[in-house]
């Protein structure tokens, strides 16, 4: 599929970055990318967020260059998207539209495809409503007399009906996290989460970590389901370690509130393990942007050991770095050749004791609490 990238520049963060991981989307998705237009505005334009003269510089490219798609590395409106597609004559997606496509293609459980299907409508179905009121407006007219908007109603309704049972299946699978999720708590197990940006390496490192199988690749969203091992650390004993999807700027918030389920295990870690691409230099935006996500599913206040991951692309050498108050803060790794992860291992062990330590003096200290949680498992 022969697709045009574009990209309006509001003079906000890292724009050439940004378009370079569209065009990094885009091939995931399965389009190849024969050209990039881009503009500088102040604002996106009502009608056709780009203005009507950047608009025909699309149309002639289409044209010329025999395009099947356009992607806008930005949200557009149902309205500006069906503005875009008449003018343009082809076949108009946005940002989030593109990642809700890869995530369907990638999804492999049951669980994943549920949340993607339930995100796809979510998404859907506020362009549905909004598409078709051209038909509630008018009443009557030649074409248009009742079956447009029977049909509408219709739609509406069965896209109710659907997001309503995929709601009630990840009611059913939230309950059986649960569950999983207590026995291992009553066993005392110590669970460590990975996140990161997208093609960080998370699942390089868990698999390194873990001799786990998991799928790896160089390219974005490669792991969309949560997958968990145990690990036997020396000094430690056993723990899970939980492997999660990926991290995006402007994550579409269908998708973060669909895989809330998923992120769950994110949620209710002991420590995260914030996995850093070390050889990009747009890591401190891709820190942020983790962290704002973390902080949308309520997973901010989780200890975070920030891992500084491919340091074989890189000048770093494998070690720690501590805090001002003697705290392991960053570990520099490589997961693909093994480099520095033994130091990885003895970081997370340390912290591991850190904590423990602290729940042994809280305990010691509330003796109120300590009778009560006697009595609640009585």
């Amino acid at each position: 599929m022969r697709a045009a990238l574009v990209g309006v520049d509001f003079g906000k963060g890292d724009f050439a970055a940004s378009l370079d991981e569209l065009s990094q989307l885009a091939l995931t998705a399965g389009a190849e990318t024969i050209t990039t237009i881009s503009c500088k505005r102040l604002s996106p334009d009502a009608a056709l967020f780009v203005g009507s003269g950047k608009a025909d510089e699309i149309s002639d490219a289409v044209g010329d260059l025999k395009l099947d798609i356009v992607i806008f590395n930005h949200a557009l409106s149902p309205a500006q998207q069906r503005n875009l597609e008449r003018h343009l004559k082809v076949r108009v997606i946005d940002r989030t539209s593109l990642i809700l496509d890869i995530f369907a293609q990638r999804a492999k459980s049951h669980e994943g495809k549920v949340q993607v299907e339930l995100a796809q409508l979510q998404h859907l179905a506020t362009r549905l409503v909004r598409g078709w009121t051209h038909l509630e407006r008018q009443k009557g007219g030649i074409g248009l007399r009742g079956p447009g908007e029977t049909q509408l109603e219709t739609d509406r309704r069965l896209l109710g009906e659907r997001v309503k049972m995929l709601k009630a299946k990840m009611a059913k699978l939230h309950k059986q996290r649960e569950t999983q999720r207590r026995s291992r708590g009553r066993n005392k197990t110590f669970s460590v989460s990975l996140v990161g940006y997208t093609n960080a390496g998370k699942s390089t490192l868990f698999n390194t970590l873990t001799k786990a199988g998991t799928y790896a690749a160089n390219q974005l969203f490669a792991t969309l389901d949560t997958t968990s091992r145990r690990l036997y650390l020396e000094g430690a004993g056993n723990i899970v370690v939980s492997d999660t999807v990926g991290f995006i700027r402007d994550l579409p918030h269908q998708l973060v509130a669909s895989f809330r389920a998923t992120l769950e295990e994110t949620i209710h870690a002991d420590l995260l393990l914030h996995v850093v691409d070390a050889g990009s230099a747009v890591r401190a935006d891709q820190i942020e942007q983790v962290n704002l996500v973390l902080k949308e599913i309520g997973a901010d206040h989780i200890p975070q050991l920030l891992v500084w991951n491919k340091i074989d692309q890189t000048t770093l050498e494998p070690g720690f770095e501590r805090d001002e108050y003697g705290k392991i803060a960053r570990v520099f790794v490589s997961a693909k050749t093994g480099a520095g992860l033994d130091v990885l291992r003895a970081a997370i062990v340390e912290l591991m004791q850190d904590f423990q330590q602290k729940d042994l003096e809280t305990d010691e200290g509330s003796p109120d609490l300590l009778e009560d949680s006697r009595t609640l498992d009585q």
